[in-house]
């Protein structure tokens, strides 16, 4: 009997595997069982690019003289996983079949085929399988619909031209602004990204506009009208209150609200106290359908708002609901459509939920198909819903059970009817001048019952408007102006961005490109994705370019606000134009395209970034890094990051930039790092025995000279040990 070795990107998705196979329910040594065949697993990247000086020792030091840097592409093991990946290859030697089961994206593609490349088994037949979800009928369906592997070398082959292009771009010019700086008396490093540096341009693009606005004066013009009753319609007498609507010709600004005071007394003064006719009464029925299920990106916009949870919680809280849990489907979808055929599995699901979300659950309509079922609109992976695996709620931690709620009623949502409600535009006149007055009557709840009772919102599609019944107005009845008024106001700056806004920018980048061509490039990037207009980075990779201004203290926090440090718009400011938009991602991404489709050899991209490379590197030589650096203060723990004084619950204190990476803190002396005294910092040498994260030791806060230890996973780990002669013991 031939041997099938499915090869997938964690032990999670592995185990799954050999549960819908029919096989062991545990793992022997790397592998499950199942039949004549096996599945292992990668652990994420067992291998990792090569770095410049693993292949020419003069690069390990950082020189100007060095710069650029070209090293040819390859692989080195990950350390700590040397025994596993050895294990996988041994496996694979002996199949007379591979199944490159990575998740269904490039990133996935590329870390199975990037293992049977360097184990030198391309020769072996491969097949492909995408798994969305993680249960057995899921994934049989899966096996069921397998392909070859060769229909995806281009997208191999796209995701590691991405992957080296950004290694070079980011290796060469962090290391050249970084040495630039240093001449300058800076201390830190200056990293630049492909995405990263450009996600610090839209920051200090947004405070600059918010800092620079010139308010403008304008004029909301009301009139307030009485209504005597009305026996014919059995209304009673009322007050409408009404907005002015401009003619041709009125001082207006770009967004028709009326911006000359004395204009504006004139309507005022001519209007009050005259007669006034309803002219038309129009009353429509309306229906708000829910919004679609979750992709990561939407999730991570809504849990930033709801409960201000950072990205990397967000995806580290999914990614558990997925492979510890196997109850929401794979986490890292951009997409926010589902496959037809999940609706007619839809019956099952939802009896299945019925068990945790009672009522809400019960009331779903299996028969109620909403625009979200839609195969034309699926790529790789479909939009994130709940699986029938339903957990213990309990047993969840408080993150686990938030986002968990928001993805089954997101997918609950979908099998409820619209909202339903109507609306009435009453348009009256008063001296000639009209005004228009809105109201709203609630007719049925429909989806947004699902969010009521729990005080939420119903995701991007807001709360509940308030209601103004006007429909028993009818044209032609008369009243007469009580009142009117015009209020001045003043325009208002751009909000700074809070995480929500900001992550919801990242997708739609495009609306702020006045380029044509690049404009059009970015959006034809996404021309099939429902939430995404242009946008840079991945939903998946987002949170740790964000994380990664936040380490080298370019950008900060204040509140909800994300702000850009003075060391930010600095670096900002004297880098080319191309570093801080989004250009290059657009124009890197038409050729990624041609190199999906075999069109075009990945190495004709790599040069072109080269090239790019090497121009920055010349120029800047020549004119110098423009940069003030002033104020920077190393950590000295990791030589890293770059301190910062934080507000604690004792008062201030300083801590590093790489957090959570480096967790060293020091005390505040007069707005002052105290660097004299020792850091707190994670051990390299004891780890913790539950999570095997590092241990960090610490002083007690009661006792001066007694120590303990701690798991640096804290809160998640809450592991402590005592301390004997500078070892934890337990």
């Amino acid at each position: 009997m031939s041997m099938r070795v499915y090869i997938a990107e964690k032990k999670e998705v592995a185990s799954a595997l050999s549960t819908a196979l029919g096989g062991s329910p545990s793992p022997f040594g790397a592998s499950y069982v199942a039949g004549d065949d096996r599945i292992t697993w990668l652990w994420g990247h067992l291998l990792r690019l090569t770095d410049p000086e693993e292949h020419d020792e003069r690069f390990r030091k950082w020189s100007m003289d060095q710069l650029p840097m070209a090293w040819p592409v390859g692989y080195a093991v990950q350390e700590k996983h040397e025994d596993h990946l050895k294990a996988v290859i041994e496996l694979a030697e002996q199949a007379d079949e591979l199944v490159n089961a990575g998740d269904p994206d490039p990133e996935g593609q590329r870390l199975v085929d990037e293992v049977i490349e360097y184990a030198g088994l391309n020769g072996k037949p491969v097949k492909r399988i995408l798994i969305n979800d993680n249960t057995p009928s899921a994934i049989r369906d899966a096996v069921a619909r397998i392909e070859d592997n060769a229909n995806y070398r281009g997208l191999s082959l796209s995701a590691l031209a991405r992957a080296v292009g950004d290694q070079r771009y980011g290796y060469n010019l962090t290391r050249c602004y970084t040495l630039l700086a240093h001449a300058k008396g800076y201390d830190g490093v200056l990293s630049v990204g492909r995405v990263q540096t450009p996600i610090l341009g839209l920051v200090v693009a947004r405070d600059r506009a918010h800092e620079g606005h010139q308010k403008q004066a304008f004029y909301t013009i009301t009139a307030v009208v009485d209504l005597p009753e009305n026996p014919a319609t059995g209304r009673a007498a009322m007050t409408l209150q009404g907005l002015y609507r401009p003619v041709d010709g009125a001082p207006l600004d770009e967004k028709g609200r009326v911006i000359d005071g004395s204009f504006a007394k004139g309507i005022v003064d001519s209007v009050k106290g005259k007669d006034a006719s309803l002219l038309s009464v129009e009353t429509k029925d309306r229906a708000l359908a829910a919004p679609l299920p979750y992709n990561l990106l939407a999730l991570q916009a809504d849990a930033a708002g709801l409960w201000h949870y950072k990205p990397k919680q967000v995806l580290e809280v999914t990614q558990s609901l997925r492979d510890r849990h196997q109850a929401i489907t794979y986490n890292r979808s951009d997409c926010r459509y589902l496959n037809d055929e999940r609706h007619g599995a839809a019956a099952e699901l939802l009896a299945a939920l019925a068990g945790a979300f009672g009522q809400d659950a019960a009331d779903a309509d299996p028969q109620r198909k909403s625009k979200a079922f839609n195969s034309a609109k699926v790529g790789a992976h479909h939009a994130i819903i709940p699986t029938a695996n339903v957990p213990e709620l309990n047993a969840l931690s408080e993150p686990e059970r938030n986002l968990y709620d928001l993805i089954t009623r997101s997918y609950l949502a979908q099998f409820y009817p619209p909202e339903q409600y109507r609306s009435t535009h009453v348009l009256f006149q008063a001296n000639n001048h009209r005004f228009l007055s809105d109201g709203r009557v609630d007719v049925a709840p429909g989806w947004r019952s699902l969010y009521r009772q729990r005080g939420q919102e119903g995701g991007e599609n807001g709360g509940d408007a308030g209601q103004v019944d006007l429909e028993r107005l009818t044209a032609g009845e008369k009243g007469s102006v009580s009142d009117a008024g015009a209020k001045r106001e003043f325009t208002k700056p751009p909000p700074r961005y809070a995480m929500k806004t900001l992550l919801k920018d990242l997708a739609q980048v495009a609306k702020y490109v006045t380029d044509p061509k690049i404009k059009e490039l970015l959006l034809s990037k996404d021309s099939e994705k429902a939430d995404e207009a242009g946008g840079i980075g991945t939903p998946a990779t987002r949170d740790t370019h964000i994380e990664t201004l936040f380490h080298r203290g370019f950008l900060a926090e204040k509140g909800k606000q994300i702000l850009s440090t003075e060391l930010g718009r600095s670096f900002h400011d004297a880098l080319p134009s191309f570093a801080v938009k989004p250009d290059m991602t657009a124009l890197w991404h038409e050729k990624q395209r041609l190199i999906e489709r075999g069109e075009l050899n990945y190495q004709s991209l790599l040069a072109d970034i080269d090239e790019v490379i090497e121009s920055e590197i010349r120029r800047v030589r020549s004119e110098g890094l423009p940069i003030s650096v002033n104020g920077s203060i190393q950590c000295p723990a990791c030589q890293e990051g770059a301190l910062r004084r934080i507000k604690g619950k004792k008062g201030f204190f300083w801590g590093c930039g790489c957090y959570p990476a480096c967790k060293a803190i020091f005390p505040d002396k007069k707005g002052k790092p105290d660097t004299a005294k020792p850091a707190a910092t994670v051990s390299t040498e004891h780890t913790c025995p539950k999570c095997e994260n590092g241990l960090i030791r610490r002083e007690s806060a009661r006792k001066q000279g007694v120590y303990w230890w701690g798991c640096s996973g804290f809160p998640a780990c809450n592991f402590r040990a005592f301390d004997a002669d500078g070892r934890p013991i337990w």
